[in-house]
């Protein structure tokens, strides 16, 4: 993949990739801030400004009309490490994309009616997802029984309705300067346009944004887990669910790719292992899945699903345990083992036709290293073997490392 870079001298970083294929042009910024980067007393700050940022900026009272007179769409979301930008825009109206980014990392339009209204949203989306669904506090209960120090601790979406319901403006926009500054975001551009325009748009609308003082992230290391952790909660909800996860290693180490693959050996499509066993041919769960956090700092492995009616909770993880000990004791065959890197390959490769999920993709593999990482993904993925598989199973599926959340039905 064809990949231009420039690093503006106010310190944004511009990566660019040209697909004449479409008519179409995609801007996505990455802003290095997330929700491991809150006070511990102020969390969903990162949340906050996802909702905040199409709220108005300094010259453009309102985001969304502007692009979508220029027939352009946007979202955005936000995780533990990283908040994401993005839009696309017909070529021929491509300026206006960059004008509308620019505008606001350039400054909000701060108000309290701004910050009341975006306030409300996020709290009735926190309301919805957490509070008023079924198992929707899982989050706020396996995060912090697997964290004891690092801000992993809590979820992206905050600890509590309190610290976004007390957030003042004076916070917020402290919030805002500390981290959404050009020397702390990254823009990728693909789609239908040069390697000069995009340059030359860049340096117009973004030249002028002065460099922030970003603080530099010192966050608490997690120490090594040495015991299990496990706690008991009973909710409204139809049936018993189990969740469990084990600490693992971040994104930018070399068993990173070993424990994704492990996850889809055990939980991706029909023929995976949890499925195939413990949901169609013993019927212990109604459902189940395993996946890792992906996160930059050691993240998690997790495993969780429903119980079918009448399972108990110890009959459940006992066979849980039963899978992942399979692991432990005998490699993966090849056959196995190609089908999950066949899987990878092929959603990489039909993903990356798409001009926005290379912009997205590229303004992340830019963030974490560089830009052409993209290019090296799949080969990094079939390079992991059966032994070492193995060996990442054993030392890390240990019940010393592991956090259970047994989540019971109340009568």
């Amino acid at each position: 993949m064809k990949i231009n870079r420039y690093i503006l001298p106010n310190g944004l970083r511009l990566v660019h990739h040209e697909d004449t294929s479409t008519q179409m042009v995609a801007l996505n910024i990455v802003y290095n801030v997330g929700a491991r980067d809150e006070h511990p007393d102020h969390t969903g700050f990162a949340h906050l400004f996802e909702h905040l940022m199409f709220g108005g900026s300094a010259h453009i009272p309102d985001y969304d009309i502007p692009l979508q007179q220029a027939g352009g769409e946007n979202n955005a979301w936000t995780n533990n490490d990283i908040t994401n930008y993005y839009l696309t825009v017909p070529r021929a109206n491509v300026e206006t994309g960059f004008w509308l980014e620019s505008d606001r990392m350039l400054g909000l339009a701060f108000s309290d009616h701004n910050l009341e209204v975006q306030r409300g949203v996020v709290m009735e989306e926190f309301k919805q997802r957490c509070l008023n669904q079924p198992y929707g506090d899982v989050g706020h209960l396996i995060r912090p029984l697997a964290y004891k120090t690092h801000p992993y601790r809590w979820p992206t979406i905050g600890k509590q309705l309190s610290h976004i319901a007390d957030a003042t403006l004076e916070e917020v926009e402290t919030f805002f300067y500390r981290y959404y500054a050009p020397n702390n975001a990254i823009l990728a551009v693909t789609g239908n346009i040069s390697w000069q325009q995009a340059k030359t748009l860049t340096e117009k609308w973004f030249g002028d944004i002065p460099r922030r003082k970003v603080p530099v992230r010192r966050l608490p290391q997690e120490p090594e887990q040495d015991g299990e952790r496990r706690l008991a909660v009973e909710r409204q909800v139809p049936v018993d669910a189990l969740f469990m996860a084990w600490r693992m290693c971040g994104r930018n180490e070399a068993d990173y790719y070993a424990f994704d693959i492990l996850s889809d050996i055990l939980c991706n499509g029909r023929s995976s292992r949890l499925t195939q066993s413990l949901v169609r041919e013993r019927k212990l769960f109604s459902n189940i899945d395993a996946y890792i956090d992906g996160s930059q700092d050691p993240g998690l492995l997790h495993v969780g699903g429903k119980l079918s009616t009448g399972v108990s909770m110890e009959t459940a993880e006992a066979a849980v345990w039963e899978e992942l000990d399979k692991l432990i004791q005998t490699p993966v065959t090849d056959w196995e083992l190609d089908k999950v890197k066949n899987k990878f390959e092929s959603t990489q490769i039909f993903g990356n036709i798409n001009y926005l999920n290379v912009a997205t993709n590229l303004a992340y593999f830019e963030l974490i290293g560089q830009a052409e990482d993209i290019d090296t993904e799949v080969s990094r993925y079939r390079a992991v073997t059966p032994e070492h598989l193995q060996e990442v199973a054993r030392r890390t599926l240990r019940h010393e490392n592991t956090s259970v959340l047994e989540y019971r039905r109340k009568a």
